[in-house]
């Protein structure tokens, strides 16, 4: 099967999860099919969120038990799926420890990273072979992984973080990587990325994001909904970071926000961008590069409009954009069209997230330049009590109170 063939193939079947998207986010609402298919999602939503029930039942009443590490673990997650900014948050909150002078590693399940074949594991399984070791993406001083290996979001934070020293690990059983990176690296503490729903490693302090965008969806559980878990979770946040903020007061969001989880600490903050990089990041640029110029934007995240609209903002007139779902996999054939796109509608430049240019080979001669936008966490609101989450992580040698 030639390769045009399975991309066509592939485009297909991205066009139905796309679809599938389109509906949890009432994209498309009204017709029939939609109806229909949403009608089918709800069912199945019914069953999701009584086996999260359980699960936490069997977590709360110790049937089944977390395993404690040794030292100080800080969750950063959220209650829904898709894009709430967990990454600039985790990193921004790296580079604080860091610089107090904590020993910092980041332990991420690496989505979408490449792993073992299932003949492998099976002959693993088969063989009682060993299990590999936690997959390290970066040891504090040099990068091991590239990002098909490691995942886009752990490939970024260990190239972003590396000249402060934090380790990155990949693994699925992260009870197994914390112990991994407490016995190889003498780590104090521990940033599990997206970790709210990972209950066999409990935080002691749970960092939980919330998309003022886009707080709950539609108030459903995944599959017609955005929620992994029930709203009255937010009670096991410490602190509440209120994501990709404008700045205005929503009182009907904090006043649900404080109904589940009475004197909660909220620190309001946002994405805000920074430059324009190419991929090699040999050229960096000014925002302002942006304005007036014709631009041709794509991007693979869960939540592609905020992108659009920062270009938009500081002045990118984007004269053609391609959406692709989150975490895709760019094919040669896939970028190849995206440049023809760009150039048949007479952009100067092509544009795309951080998230993306980490999947992109950056040695490829390209028919246009091609940079991505670089995005930083600023806190709005809640500064203090940021610093007092810091302070409270710092407490004590190993990140307990003396």
């Amino acid at each position: 099967m030639s390769s045009r063939v399975t991309h066509d193939i592939q485009s297909k079947a991205e066009r139905f999860v796309q679809f599938t998207a389109d509906v949890i986010y009432d994209r498309h609402p009204g017709s029939p099919l939609v109806t229909a298919y949403a009608t089918f999602l709800k069912g199945i939503s019914y069953i999701f969120a009584l086996a999260v029930r359980i699960r936490f039942f069997l977590y709360d009443n110790r049937i089944l038990q977390d395993t404690p590490l040794g030292c100080k673990v800080v969750v950063v997650g959220n209650i829904t799926m898709g894009g709430t900014g967990k990454t600039p948050v985790t990193e921004k909150m790296a580079r604080v420890l860091s610089e107090r002078g904590r020993k910092v590693a980041i332990l991420s399940r690496g989505y979408k990273s490449r792993s073992d074949p299932l003949v492998k594991k099976f002959w693993r399984w088969l063989t009682h072979g060993e299990k590999p070791a936690p997959r390290v993406v970066s040891d504090g001083t040099k990068l091991l992984l590239d990002s098909d290996e490691a995942g886009d979001e752990p490939y970024m934070l260990a190239r972003n973080l590396l000249p402060l020293g934090v380790v990155v690990i990949v693994n699925k059983n992260r009870v197994e990587a914390g112990v991994f990176a407490l016995k190889k690296f003498h780590i104090d503490t521990i940033l599990l990325d997206d970790g709210m729903q990972y209950l066999p490693l409990r935080g002691q302090i749970n960092l939980l994001l919330i998309d003022k965008t886009n707080p709950f969806g539609n108030g459903n559980m995944i599959p017609r909904g955005i929620l992994r878990e029930p709203i009255r979770n937010i009670r096991r946040g410490s602190y509440v970071f209120l994501t990709k903020s404008d700045g205005v007061p929503d009182p009907s969001l904090v006043k649900t926000i404080q109904d589940n989880n009475a004197g909660v600490h909220i620190i309001e903050c946002t994405h805000q961008p920074k430059l324009l990089s190419s991929l090699d990041g040999l050229v960096m640029l000014p925002l302002d590069y942006l304005k007036g110029r014709r631009v041709a934007t794509f991007s693979g995240i869960a939540t592609p409009e905020r992108f659009e609209d920062f270009v938009r903002r500081y002045g990118g007139q984007i004269l053609y954009n391609q959406r692709f779902l989150d975490h895709h996999r760019f094919s040669e054939n896939d970028l190849v069209d995206v440049f023809d796109e760009a150039v048949a509608s007479d952009a100067e430049f092509v544009v795309t997230t951080e998230k993306d240019a980490v999947r992109i080979d950056q040695t490829k001669k390209r028919k246009l330049p091609l940079y991505y936008l670089r995005l930083e966490i600023e806190i709005l609101d809640g500064g203090e009590a940021f610093n007092r989450a810091v302070d409270r992580i710092c407490e004590g040698k190993n990140g307990y109170k003396k």
